[in-house]
């Protein structure tokens, strides 16, 4: 703004006239224009200045999605399609029921199995029986047999001790005869002289005839001396035969000593098929587990409580074992935020993170960093790169870190975290 003044000179002793001061007027757009500039440049460096403290203390991705456990569930055995039990979208319980497979071929190997068992059980108690029996037959086989041996040669030394004395007996008995026979001839001699002497009347009739009885006597005194004779003999005879028949006897009680071991091989013969029987009846019950097994393989189950999706069975439809029939995604979500390689200088678990999500960005959830991954994305992919080849250019790595969502920020929100979401991560970082 500029100023006039009048310099005209007055006479003197005349009052000069009053005039007024004369202003320029000034552009008042110009005037607000430099104003609005000034306020500008001041707001402007007041946000900058906020926005260079604020990016010291975080750090910003909008590469983050949401991530969640997706169960693929599919048959694990041949069959059916009886029933389908939930629909695309809805809500399940662990272990909940989700597809029902026609049951009855695997009730009928439930039913096999069971038979097969009860056979093998019977078989297993016949041959316990069995094995008893052969041990108890055994037993008294060997101990008959002992017996046996014991008595057979108890009659052997007996028996050779009979011979041994009808042996002795021989001799004497023969000693006996000649004296007889000697008795006799003594006898017979005295009979006939007496003859000749009674004939002469030269000994009385009494005395010859007591030579007479006496030479009879001598007679039968020889009759029995020879008949001791073939006694003796014949003990002997019969004293061998006692010994040989004493030694069959321990021959044949040898043989019931090696039968009762048979028997023993025997025994344990049956107890090694009952061991078999027991090992079949093991088998058995397997086998029935297994059956009972298939069986429950007809309901599938859902593994974990969360969602369904990408249902694609249908009852009647015949499925394969690992056939997808439909998918469960779990309740329990995370993030998964691809941070730059310099942006994690600073960056540590449990640190506070504020994610908005694409879907909805009115609505601001709290979490913390759960952990960072051992290595970038590059590394994890089908094919990683390799830097030593070829001409280098140096490319800003990404690192996925794991972002866990605390479960009062999202409440109410659960059905609408679903994974494969983008999301914006800011994590607070100083």
């Amino acid at each position: 703004m500029s100023t006039v003044i009048n310099t005209e000179v007055q006479p003197a002793g005349q009052e000069r006239p009053a005039h007024p001061r004369t202003w320029k007027t000034p552009n008042r757009k110009k005037v607000l224009a430099a104003s609005a500039a000034a306020i500008g440049l001041i707001a402007v460096s007041a946000w900058g200045v906020k926005y260079w403290v604020w990016a010291r203390a975080h750090e910003e991705t909008d590469d983050a999605y949401i991530a969640g456990h997706v169960h693929p569930i599919s048959a694990r055995i041949a069959g059916s399609v009886e029933d389908v039990l939930v629909d695309d979208n809805q809500h399940v319980e662990a272990n909940q029921v989700l597809v029902r497979l026609d049951p009855r071929d695997y009730q009928v190997r439930v039913a096999e199995a069971q038979a097969a068992l009860a056979v093998a059980r019977r078989q297993a108690a016949t041959a316990g029986t069995a094995v008893d029996f052969s041990s108890e037959n055994a037993a008294a086989q060997s101990t008959q047999a002992d017996g046996g041996i014991r008595s057979a040669e108890a009659a052997i030394a007996t028996a050779e001790a009979t011979l041994a004395e009808a042996t002795a007996g021989i001799p004497k008995a023969q000693a006996a005869l000649s004296e007889a026979e000697a008795n006799r001839r003594r006898a017979e001699l005295d009979y006939h002289r007496y003859g000749e002497l009674v004939a002469k009347d030269q000994i009385s009739r009494q005395q010859y005839d007591h030579a007479r009885a006496a030479y009879d006597a001598a007679i039968a005194a020889k009759a029995a001396a020879t008949q001791a004779v073939r006694q003796a003999e014949s003990r002997v005879v019969q004293a061998r035969e006692s010994v040989g028949h004493a030694r069959a006897l321990l021959v044949e009680a040898h043989g019931k000593a090696i039968s009762a071991r048979a028997a023993g091989t025997e025994t344990a013969m049956r107890r090694r098929q009952h061991e078999a029987a027991l090992a079949a009846i093991q088998q058995a019950l397997s086998v029935l587990q297994d059956a009972r097994l298939q069986l429950s393989y007809t309901e599938v189950r859902s593994p974990v409580a969360g969602r369904i999706g990408k249902k694609s069975v249908e009852a009647g439809q015949r499925i394969q074992p690992g056939q997808p029939l439909l998918a469960v995604v779990e309740d329990d979500v995370w993030i998964v935020a691809n941070y730059k390689e310099t942006q994690l200088t600073h960056m540590k678990p449990g640190q506070r993170v504020e994610v908005t999500v694409d879907s909805f960005p009115d609505r601001t959830f709290s979490g913390t960093v759960d952990s960072i991954s051992p290595g970038t994305g590059a590394q994890f992919a089908l094919l990683p790169p390799d830097n030593a080849t070829g001409n280098f250019t140096k490319i800003v790595q990404r690192v996925p870190v794991k972002i866990r969502l605390d479960r009062e920020s999202v409440r109410g929100e659960e059905s609408r975290l679903v994974p494969g979401l983008s999301v914006t991560a800011v994590v607070t970082v100083r």
